[in-house]
C-alpha cells in the first residue's frame, strides 16, 4: 500500500498548497507557481484550479481590504484558510465541510498550524524567497518544502486520513510555550546553570533553552525563537519522544517520501535536510543527542553539527542538545564562533561536561522533587486554558482531564472561541489601537457553562460542567479561579 492510496482517500477532504504568485505569469508556465501540494497525486489540472481560485480570492478581497491579507473564505462545501507566509508566497489549506462532529474546524487553529509549519521551516532552511532567488528554477525549494511538510503532516496521519486540529483541541493553543513553575531555590540553581551555558565560548553571545519533560524552565532567546525551538524540542527531542523511537513513524509515509522528493526535484546537487523525521535523534553515552540528519563528518564517526537560523537576528547557530534524565538542555552557539568539523563539536561538548555536569544533575534533582506529575496543573472542577499572547505562553488543564468533557461542552467551547477569534480580528483592524476587553458566558446544550474573558493581552477559556443553575454561580467560580491562580487578572472588581 503506497502513499498514493492514502492520499486519494482524503484528496477531496483536505488540500494544502504553497505557491508563489510572482512565478508562472506566462501562458504555459503556470505549474511554476506550485512549490508544494498535498496530496501530490492530485491531477495538475485540479492543483492549478485550486491555486487559481486562491489567487482570485486573494485579489478580490484586496479590493476591499488592501492592508489586511485574506485569512479565510467560507464556501458552501469548503473552508479556504489563507496565510501569506512571505511576501507573495502563500500557504492555503482547503478543508471540506462535513456533518460529522469530528470535522468541525476552528479557523484560527488551522491558521496557526500553517504559521507553525512556516516558522519551523524558516528555522531550519531560512526564507523561501531567498531559496528561490539562489536557485530560480525552484527545484531545491520544492524538495525542501515537500519533505519538510510531509514529515510535519505525518504527526497528524491516523491510518489513511489526516486528522487536523478540531473542536476536541479547543483548550490548546498552538504557537505558545508551556512553562514549569519552580520555587526560588530551584530558580537560583537554574540561573547558575544558564550563566555557565551562555559563557561556553568566552565573550561570544550564546543562547540556551532548558526543558523539564515537555515544559519550559528557562530561555535566553526572544519569544519567537523560544516558541520555535520549544515546539521542535517537544516534537522530536524530549525524552518521551526519544523513548518512543521510530515506532510512531507511519509506514504510509516512510516508504514513499523519498521517492516523491525525487519526483519533485530530488536533491538537485543539494542534500535535503529533514529535521522532522522520526527516530533520527538518539542519546549518546555522554548525554549529548546525536543525529545524522545534517550528514556526517569526514571521519564518518560523528554526525555533522545541526544548524538553525534565529528569527530575530537572522543569525545561523550551531545546535547542541544534552539530556540528563528528564532535563533537556539546548545550547546555541554562533556558527562564526566555532571551528568547523569534529574539533568544534568537541570543544563545546567538553566545556559542558567539565563545567556544567554537576549543575545539571542538581537542577534535575530539584525539579523532579518538586514536580507534581502530569496532573500538576489540574484544578478540580475546572477545565481551562490560559493564554498570555504578549509572552506567547499558555497553560491548560491536562489533556487527560479535558477528554472527560462531554462532546457538547467541547463543541460549545470551540464555537465560543471562534466568535472570540472574530472579535479579536475586528479589534486588530480598528484604527484606535486600544486593546479590547471581552467577557462571554454561554450555557451549552448539556447545561455546562463555557466562559471567555480577555483583558490586557491575557485570555481565559473555561468549561464548567458541574456548575450550579445560575449565572451568578458560574461567575463566582471564575472569580475564585482568577484570584487564586491568575493574581486577579480576570476579576471584574
Amino acid at each position: 500500500m503506497g502513499l498514493s492510496t492514502a492520499t486519494t482517500a482524503v484528496s477531496e477532504a483536505i488540500q494544502l498548497c504553497v505557491f508563489d504568485s510572482r512565478r508562472g505569469q506566462q501562458e504555459g508556465q503556470e505549474l511554476d507557481k506550485i512549490l508544494f501540494f498535498y496530496p501530490a497525486d492530485l491531477p495538475f489540472t485540479k492543483q492549478l484550479y485550486i491555486i487559481g481560485l486562491s489567487e482570485g480570492l486573494i485579489t478580490f478581497t484586496r479590493t476591499f481590504s488592501p492592508e489586511a491579507a485574506c485569512e479565510v473564505i467560507e464556501a458552501e462545501k469548503h473552508s479556504h484558510v489563507f496565510f501569506e507566509a512571505e511576501q507573495d508566497i502563500w500557504m492555503v489549506l482547503v478543508v471540506e465541510k462535513n456533518k460529522e462532529l469530528e470535522a468541525i474546524w476552528r479557523i484560527d487553529a488551522l491558521q496557526k498550524l500553517l504559521k507553525e509549519i512556516h516558522s519551523l521551516f524558516l528555522m531550519f532552511h531560512g526564507s523561501i524567497r531567498l531559496l528561490l532567488e539562489k536557485e530560480p528554477t525552484g527545484e531545491v525549494s520544492r524538495s525542501h518544502l515537500y519533505s519538510f511538510i510531509m514529515d510535519y503532516l505525518n504527526d497528524f496521519l491516523v491510518g489513511k486520513k489526516l486528522h487536523l486540529p478540531s473542536f476536541t483541541d479547543c483548550l490548546k493553543e498552538r504557537g505558545t510555550v508551556q512553562m514549569l513553575t519552580i520555587g526560588r531555590d530551584a530558580a537560583l540553581d537554574v540561573q547558575a546553570l544558564v550563566r555557565t551555558l551562555d559563557s561556553c565560548i568566552g565573550n561570544t553571545s550564546c543562547h540556551s533553552l532548558i526543558l523539564f519533560q515537555d515544559l519550559l524552565v528557562s530561555t535566553t532567546l526572544s519569544p519567537d525563537d523560544t516558541t520555535n525551538l520549544f515546539s521542535y524540542a517537544v516534537l522530536r527531542l524530549i525524552p518521551r519522544v526519544l523513548s518512543s523511537g521510530a515506532s510512531s513513524w507511519s509506514y504510509l509515509i516512510r516508504g514513499n517520501v523519498a521517492s516523491h522528493v525525487g519526483q519533485h526535484g530530488g536533491n538537485v546537487g543539494n542534500r535535503v535536510i529533514r529535521p522532522l523525521q522520526h527516530g533520527k535523534w538518539s542519546k549518546g553515552k555522554d548525554g549529548f543527542l546525536e543525529t545524522d540528519i545534517w550528514g556526517m563528518e569526514a571521519s564518518g564517526w560523528v554526525g555533522s553539527t545541526p544548524k538553525i537560523w534565529l528569527f530575530q537576528t537572522e543569525e545561523q547557530m550551531c545546535l547542541y542538545v544534552h539530556q540528563h534524565k528528564t532535563l533537556t538542555l539546548i545550547l546555541l552557539v554562533p556558527v562564526s564562533s566555532i571551528p568547523n568539523g569534529e574539533q568544534g563539536v568537541s570543544i563545546v561538548r567538553q566545556y559542558i561536561l567539565e563545567n556544567a555536569s554537576l549543575k545539571i544533575v542538581k537542577v534535575e534533582e530539584k525539579l523532579s522533587k518538586g514536580w507534581g506529575g502530569e496532573n500538576a496543573y489540574h484544578v478540580g472542577g475546572y477545565r481551562y486554558l490560559l493564554v498570555d499572547g504578549d509572552r506567547q505562553i499558555s497553560r491548560a488543564s491536562p489533556p487527560g482531564k479535558v477528554t472527560t468533557l462531554a462532546k457538547e461542552s467541547l463543541l460549545a467551547m470551540s464555537k465560543l472561541r471562534e466568535n472570540v477569534d472574530l472579535e479579536k480580528s475586528r479589534a486588530k483592524q480598528d484604527s484606535d489601537g486600544e486593546e479590547k476587553e471581552l467577557e462571554v458566558t454561554i450555557r451549552a446544550k448539556n447545561n455546562a457553562w463555557v466562559i471567555s474573558r480577555i483583558t490586557r493581552g491575557k485570555e481565559l477559556y473555561m468549561a464548567l460542567e458541574k456548575a450550579n443553575e445560575t449565572l451568578l454561580y458560574a461567575s463566582d467560580m471564575v472569580e475564585k479561579f482568577s484570584n487564586r491562580y491568575c493574581n486577579g487578572a480576570f476579576s471584574l472588581d
